[in-house]
């Protein structure tokens, strides 16, 4: 089990250190009897995920993704409870941290945004592990650049139509039962090709609805369900409209300023489980008439190792803490956590390999595992250089609004 300590820091409160002892004793007691699928088959990997949802609905873990009104575990979506559950997950394995996270991602649009019938339509499910749910955001030429999208949404009477592609979508490829999607909707000034954020919509799409076609799929280094989305005349409800016309972005926006403290909290669980692997082996592996312990220069990376981990920790538990707390807008503190946390992850990870030596780059080895799950946390929901940019504003901003130059 890796380190607990950080449950007495004073940002968690008595109720997030029960959590975590709920989550340690399912990651004991009930994920090893959950399959663990052979990552070259991705038929496999999808029914592993389903399985996981399921398995963690029943366990009550997905509380977390919900607010309490819709069986969830605290009044609001609370950033702590989250970045606790995937640190946990992620420090036991890829798949369950992502299969955990993917709930919580798909579902907090509607959680902030969405009218009272689509809560209840989505949430209560979501928590139980009945709906799989899925954030379809990005497209071929606009991941970062959210302001690029083409994929267009055209009011018809009582219905909107959806056209255009999304890609790189998280449990599309035939897992996801309901879709937030965003699309250009049609406004003033607005059309096909507008870089104006303000024309973007998001919707509540069923993966069965005529028009939508969820089922490419998209293999990965670190095999989990991801896919492309085809929309064409997808005609959908008035009804599931996100918010209002035009606010697709700030739902986005929103959702990812909650999430991206978690992406860091996903990025310990892999360092941390990199440290305690780096660790057994340095105190089991004999060379040279010594343990590899022994060598100053294994301690020096371990302290290195240590000093990262824990320096990533302190920026993912502030940011949780002042969301959660204080009730602030986290863009600038998010950001921070997820690049520090990621970067620092990869860095641990690789010191972890080298620390392995030959064994380390073993097919199926824990760490072998761990160089492969965390390169995408360094690009998904933010890419590292695109936080840089986001940061330097906000810095710029505050200094602006303080009176600096």
């Amino acid at each position: 089990m890796a380190d607990r300590s950080f449950l007495d820091w004073p940002f968690l409160d008595d109720g997030h250190r029960a959590w975590a002892r709920e989550l340690d004793a399912w990651v004991e007691r009930d994920l090893p009897a959950l399959p663990q699928p052979d990552e070259h088959d991705l038929d496999a990997v999808y029914a592993a995920c389903g399985a996981l949802v399921r398995a963690m609905g029943a366990a009550g873990l997905l509380r977390a993704c919900v607010p309490a009104a819709y069986g969830g575990l605290r009044e609001r979506v609370d950033v702590r409870s989250l970045a606790l559950a995937r640190q946990t997950l992620a420090h036991a394995g890829a798949l369950a941290d992502f299969a955990f996270a993917m709930q919580g991602l798909g579902s907090v649009p509607v959680s902030l945004f969405g009218s009272e019938a689509q809560k209840q339509a989505l949430l209560p499910g979501v928590c139980r592990g009945e709906l799989v749910a899925a954030f379809a955001l990005s497209e071929p030429d606009a991941g970062s650049d959210v302001a690029a999208m083409q994929a267009t949404a055209r009011r018809d009477g009582e219905h909107w139509v959806l056209d255009g592609t999304k890609t790189w979508i998280s449990n599309a490829g035939g897992l996801a039962d309901r879709y937030v999607v965003f699309a250009r909707s049609e406004q003033p000034g607005d059309g096909p090709g507008s870089r104006d954020a303000k024309g973007i919509s998001a919707f509540l799409v069923d993966a069965d609805t005529p028009g939508l076609d969820a089922s490419e799929r998209i293999p990965v280094i670190s095999p989990h369900p991801l896919g492309t989305l085809k929309l064409g005349g997808c005609r959908v409800g008035a009804d599931r409209l996100i918010g209002a016309p035009g606010q697709g972005f700030a739902i986005a926006m929103g959702t990812l300023d909650l999430f991206r403290t978690t992406v860091g909290a996903a990025a310990l669980g892999f360092a941390r489980r990199a440290l305690d692997e780096a660790t057994a082996r340095a105190r089991s592996r004999r060379m040279f008439g010594q343990r590899l312990a022994d060598f100053q220069l294994t301690q020096v990376q371990l302290g290195r190792m240590c000093t990262e981990i824990d320096a990533a920790a302190l920026m993912v538990w502030r940011s949780a803490w002042t969301r959660d707390v204080l009730g602030r807008r986290v863009t600038r503190e998010a950001s921070m956590a997820k690049l520090y946390a990621t970067e620092a992850a990869q860095q641990v990870i690789d010191a972890a390999v080298q620390l392995h030596g030959g064994l380390g780059v073993v097919s199926g080895q824990p760490v072998e595992r761990l160089y492969r799950d965390v390169r995408a946390l360094r690009i998904y929901e933010g890419a590292t250089e695109v936080l840089q940019l986001v940061i330097g504003a906000q810095h710029l901003r505050t200094a602006h609004d303080a009176g600096g130059r």
